[in-house]
This record gives C-alpha cells, sequence and structure tokens, in this order.
C-alpha cells in the first residue's frame, strides 16, 4: 500500500513517514497543494493525508478538485484546526475522515486501516447499494438494516450512524469523532444524543436477530463488533 503525505512542515512530514514505514506502509511527501494535487492524479495512491494549510492551494481547494474529478482516493484531513466550522468544511469537500493536530500515532494507523478496507466492505459489483458487516447488512438506497430475511428501516440519522460504525466495524470511534462525522458537533454536552441513536440501533439489531453488537468503550466511544454474549451498555 502506498500513501501520499501532503504536509508543508516537513519535520512533520517526515515522522509521518516514519510512522507508515514502521506499520509496513509506503509512502511519498510533497509540500504544496499544486504539488500534491498533481500526485493524487496520478492514481497511484491507495490514499491521501492532507493537511488544510498548504501554500499555493490550500488542502480544501486541493480535496474538493480531487472530489469533483471524480478521484475515489480516500482522504483522511490533518490540521491544526480544530473548530466545528473547520471540520464541517472538510467533510463538505469530500474529505472520509478528520484528524486534529496533535494526535497519536495508533490513531491514525486504525483510521488509515479502516479507510483502506472500506473498499471491500461494499458487496456485489459496483452498482450495488448493500453495506455488510459481520452478518448484517445496509441498503444504502432504502436505509433497511437486515439480517437474512429480517430487515428494518433505520431513520436519517440511524442510517448515518449505522453506516459509519458498518465503515469502521472493530474499530473504536471516539464520541467527539462520531458527533463531528454524524452530528456537525463538538459538545460533550451532546454526546447524550449519541447515545440515544446508539440506544436505538441496539434494539434494532436485537429485532433482526443479528450477532453484531454496537460495544460501549467508557470514556472513549463505540465500536461495531460479534456479539460476544455479553450485555452491551
Amino acid at each position: 500500500m502506498r500513501i501520499l503525505v501532503v504536509e508543508d512542515e516537513k519535520e512533520i512530514a517526515e515522522g509521518l513517514q516514519e510512522v507508515l514505514c514502521r506499520a509496513g506502509y509506503e509512502s511519498d511527501a510533497v509540500y504544496d497543494g499544486n504539488s500534491g494535487l498533481d500526485y493524487i492524479r496520478t492514481g497511484i495512491y491507495d490514499l491521501v493525508l492532507l493537511d488544510i494549510m498548504l501554500p499555493g492551494m490550500n488542502g480544501l481547494d486541493v480535496l474538493k478538485t480531487v472530489k469533483g474529478e471524480g478521484i475515489k482516493t480516500p482522504v483522511i484531513v490533518l490540521t491544526a484546526r480544530s473548530m466545528v466550522d473547520d471540520k464541517i468544511a472538510g467533510f463538505d469537500h469530500g474529505a472520509d475522515d478528520y484528524l486534529t493536530k496533535p494526535f497519536d500515532s495508533r490513531e491514525l494507523l486504525a483510521r488509515i486501516k479502516a479507510r483502506l478496507r472500506n473498499g471491500t466492505d461494499l458487496t456485489g459489483d459496483q452498482n450495488s447499494h448493500n453495506l455488510s458487516a459481520f452478518d448484517i447488512k445496509l441498503d444504502q438506497s432504502t436505509y433497511k438494516l437486515s439480517r437474512g430475511e429480517k430487515s428494518v428501516k433505520l431513520s436519517g440519522k440511524e442510517y448515518q450512524l449505522m453506516e459509519y460504525l458498518m465503515l469502521n466495524k472493530g474499530i473504536i470511534l471516539s464520541h467527539d469523532t462520531i458527533a463531528s462525522k454524524i452530528w456537525g458537533i463538538d459538545d460533550q454536552s451532546d454526546y447524550n444524543c449519541i447515545a440515544v441513536y446508539v440506544s436505538f440501533l441496539r434494539k434494532k439489531l436485537n429485532f433482526i436477530g443479528s450477532e453484531a453488537a454496537i460495544v460501549t468503550k467508557k470514556d472513549i466511544g463505540y465500536s461495531l463488533e460479534e456479539n460476544d454474549g455479553k450485555k452491551h451498555s
């Protein structure tokens, strides 16, 4: 797997490359937006780590151009910006994930693994709208969650949350990450909203008889895992 690092601070870029190398990834680094866009267009990269504050073309413009050209390479935005509006702008421009500096290298590698795995999560041919994880399927056109012949319709927010959990199955998603991705919020007072929708989804997983479970990671977040027979609250 080859990853492109687009980061104007060379020390940070070199640090990222070292982390990637230790994890078994090959990588290249460029230090401005225009070069980043040119490299992405080659189509040789499996994933891009993209800073927002870049000389020349900024990261959001690079992202907008890439997605506008139909390039499917997953992009994880890395930036020192932590404001909610900046995160929303990143997702609105097509970012697949978002990490605010400074971040733990282990979290970065987990996010990379999840993004690289997403390409194998879509089942069937290219026209299929089914997303699969463990024993469940999510129809992305009808919002129906199913196991075997039994299915249940999800609301808009239930669908968004379930899709995000399925795309990241086995990965712990923090409260901040879920809030920013689904609700566009970053306020701890709103974490109860996440818990409410997790409760809804657990009931629906139980209704269709799924062995998948949304597991609570105390003080961290949630993860979609295979049911171990324990009660998850």
